[in-house]
C-alpha cells in the first residue's frame, strides 16, 4: 500500500490545502464466493491523479511521460507496494450483526499504471465467518480520514447468483458535523502536521451490505 508516500504529498502541498484528506482513491469492490467456501472482498484502488504523480516522480519512474512503464520501473513499483507496514490493516472492515470479522492476510496483490493513475488491487478473504446465514456488512475507510475512499461503481457478486447488494452513503452533513465537534470548532486546515487529527474516517464511509438467501 502506498500509505508510506503519503507524507510526500502533505509536504508537497501548498499550505491552504493540507486539510483531511490528502489522497483520493475510487474503490471498486466485489464480494468473491470461492468454491472451497472462502468468502472474500476483492478490493481496486484507483488513486488520485496528483497522488499517482507525486508516487511515480518519487520512485523516478514513467520520468518520460509516456505513461508506460519498463519491465524495470514496474518492478520497482511491485517491491515498493508488496509489504504493507506492520500497523496497516488494510483499512477495510467487515462485520456480521455489528462485530467486526477478522481479516486473512492479502492475496493476489498487484499495482498497474495505466493512464496516468496508479490502480492496487488485491484480495481480503475473511478468516472467520461468525454466521454463515447473517449478511456482511462492508466499509472501506482510513480511520484518520487522511486517504478518503470513495466507491467508484456498482459492487459485485462473483461465485453466486442469490445475492443482494445494498450501499448506504456516508452521511456527510454528520460526518463533518462530528468533525468540527472533535475540533471543538477548529477548521480541518488548522491542524498540524504534528497534531493528531480525530479518528473520525468510519463516519465519511459508504457502507455495502450483502445479503444472500442461503448461507454464506
Amino acid at each position: 500500500m502506498l500509505r508510506k508516500f503519503s507524507l510526500i504529498s502533505a509536504l508537497l502541498l501548498p499550505m491552504p490545502a493540507l486539510a483531511h484528506p490528502h489522497v483520493f482513491v475510487h474503490v471498486d469492490m466485489a464480494v468473491v464466493f470461492e468454491p472451497d467456501g472462502t468468502v472474500a472482498v476483492r478490493l481496486d484502488w484507483v488513486y488520485d491523479e496528483y497522488f499517482s504523480m507525486l508516487v511515480t516522480s518519487d520512485l523516478g519512474v514513467d520520468l518520460d511521460g509516456d505513461l508506460q512503464l519498463t519491465p524495470q520501473e514496474q518492478a520497482l513499483l511491485d517491491e515498493q507496494v508488496a509489504a504493507w507496514p506492520p500497523d496497516f490493516d488494510g483499512d477495510l472492515e467487515v462485520l456480521q450483526d455489528d462485530k467486526p470479522l477478522p481479516l486473512a492476510p492479502k492475496r493476489d496483490h498487484s499495482m498497474v499504471y495505466e493512464d496516468g493513475l496508479l490502480r492496487e488491487t488485491h484480495l481480503r478473504p475473511l478468516a472467520d465467518l461468525a454466521d454463515r446465514a447473517a449478511a456482511l456488512t462492508i466499509l472501506p475507510y482510513d480511520p484518520t480520514y487522511y486517504i478518503a475512499y470513495t466507491l467508484a461503481g456498482p459492487v459485485t457478486v462473483e461465485g453466486r447468483d442469490d445475492c443482494e447488494v445494498s450501499v448506504i452513503p456516508a452521511n456527510l452533513d454528520a460526518a463533518y458535523t462530528l468533525v468540527e465537534e472533535l475540533l471543538y470548532g477548529r477548521p480541518a486546515s488548522d491542524v498540524g502536521p504534528d497534531e493528531d487529527f480525530p479518528e473520525v474516517g468510519r463516519s465519511f464511509a459508504d457502507t455495502v451490505v450483502v445479503t444472500c438467501a442461503g448461507l454464506l
